[in-house]
């Protein structure tokens, strides 16, 4: 791939050929990447060389601040012939980024069909599989033979998303699926009756965008038919919009399980005032609820007084119940986001982490004792330490595991109940049953 420098100097030497060349043989992905790093008069220059059957599909992978800046700067001729080219869910994904003047402007250039279109797909709950879909796809009759839909197809096809999957409709109402494959190897005289699978797998247009990506992922669907609520075929979801909507809520669980709000725009693209205050209010939350640990350790003032060297085994009691406990949480919200674990197995889950957690329990627990034994030939702090490391771990993991459930259960985002907030509880924990112990090993009156 041509650097950056070498193409902006063929733009001011004028030589537009040689850039329009380099620019058809890139990916629209890569073109859609190079044009995002040049400035803001040269991207707009070198959009305008790309060949326009490729046009769109460019403009479809930029990011919204690339798409804002274009649309503002095409012509009313340019944007039109740009939107007669974007498919229908391009469309919608722009038009939810820009700016309400821009919005209006491309609405005006859309005909009255693609607008009415376009104003049913916003009015779709957000995360839901109407916002997603497109209503680009290739419909077929009962009646048609195998000629008659690859004639309908080569007639219509270079209009819609995809023609890899078809879908027979009965006024609107989907009967089957056929796919390019079963046409492309089947007699010319064979009905599409006898051709169409009726095992379909749908979603609503108000099933939540995760549960189609998970659908997609189960069944390894390259498209999925969205019906109304009448059961009537309104669009379908792709493979690309299924990917997208994978990416985007693994980022939005990355950000909850690190405390943080989740934030559509790049790292560069947020500023420093917006970072800050999607860090602020889980770092607010969690400072004040530490404030528990150190009441709870205030309250054992005598312990210490007694044994001072207790103290410092506080860190690594309360580092290991993170630990333990961040490890099964994570495990859990990734068994509940494949669909492998469910609530009704909540209990089968607790006892499998509760052997696992007495076997890691036991081993960390042996280690650690033998070593302040040896280190400092005190048999009661090892027992204390030992014992607390035991229930420590065994506590943690059932807290990991049970928290992202129940918030499962009650329509929380699971990845809420990730590192920090468990880290907190279990602290808590850790210092409760640490100091405990000891009051009873060494008959410490608190």
């Amino acid at each position: 791939m041509m650097n950056k420098e070498e193409f902006i100097q063929l733009l001011q030497d004028k030589k537009y050929k040689t850039a329009q060349n380099i620019l058809s043989e890139m990916n629209d992905m890569d073109t859609a990447a190079f044009l995002e790093e040049l400035d803001a008069k040269e991207c707009a220059l070198a959009f305008r060389l790309i060949s326009k059957e490729k046009a769109a599909d460019v403009f479809s992978c930029m990011n919204s601040k690339m798409q804002t800046f274009l649309v503002d700067m095409f012509s009313e001729t340019e944007l039109k012939e740009l939107l007669d080219d974007l498919y229908m869910d391009d469309t919608v994904d722009m038009l939810e980024d820009l700016p309400a003047n821009l919005v209006t402007r491309i609405l005006k250039n859309l005909d009255s069909t693609k607008r009415s279109t376009i104003n049913k797909l916003l009015k779709y709950p957000e995360d839901s599989a109407g916002s997603i879909m497109t209503t680009e796809y290739v419909t077929l009759k009962k009646t048609m033979t195998v000629k008659q839909a690859m004639n309908h197809i080569k007639e219509i096809g270079i209009h819609k998303e995809t023609i890899y999957t078809c879908y027979v409709t009965e006024n609107k109402r989907l009967m089957g699926i056929v796919t390019a494959k079963s046409l492309m190897t089947s007699d010319d005289n064979e009905n599409i009756t006898n051709l169409m699978n009726t095992n379909i797998i749908s979603v609503h247009t108000h099933t939540d965008q995760e549960q189609v990506a998970h659908l997609f992922r189960k069944y390894d669907l390259i498209a999925m038919p969205v019906l109304d609520s009448d059961g009537c075929l309104v669009g379908i979801v792709t493979f690309d919009d299924a990917m997208d909507v994978m990416v985007d809520e693994t980022n939005e669980d990355i950000s909850r399980m690190a405390a943080m709000e989740p934030n559509e725009k790049t790292y560069f693209e947020t500023t420093v005032w917006q970072q800050a205050k999607h860090r602020i209010l889980w770092l607010l939350v969690l400072m004040f609820s530490a404030t528990i640990t150190g009441s709870i350790i205030t309250r054992y003032e005598n312990a210490f007084s007694a044994v001072p060297l207790l103290v410092s085994f506080i860190p690594m009691l309360m580092d290991t119940g993170g630990n333990c406990g961040s490890q099964s949480s994570t495990l859990i919200i990734r068994g509940l986001a494949l669909g492998e674990i469910h609530f009704k197995e909540i209990f089968k889950v607790m006892f499998k982490e509760f052997r696992i957690s007495l076997i890691v329990g036991s081993i960390l627990a042996a280690a650690n004792g033998l070593r302040i034994f040896i280190q400092y030939q005190n048999f009661n702090i090892a027992i204390v330490v030992a014992l607390s490391l035991m229930v420590v771990v065994i506590v943690a993991k059932l807290i990991g595991c049970i928290l992202p459930l129940f918030a499962n259960k009650f329509g929380v985002d699971p990845a809420i109940m990730a590192s920090p907030l468990i880290t907190t509880i279990v602290d808590t924990c850790s210092i409760l049953v640490y100091f405990n112990i000891a009051v009873h090993v060494f008959n410490i009156v608190v």
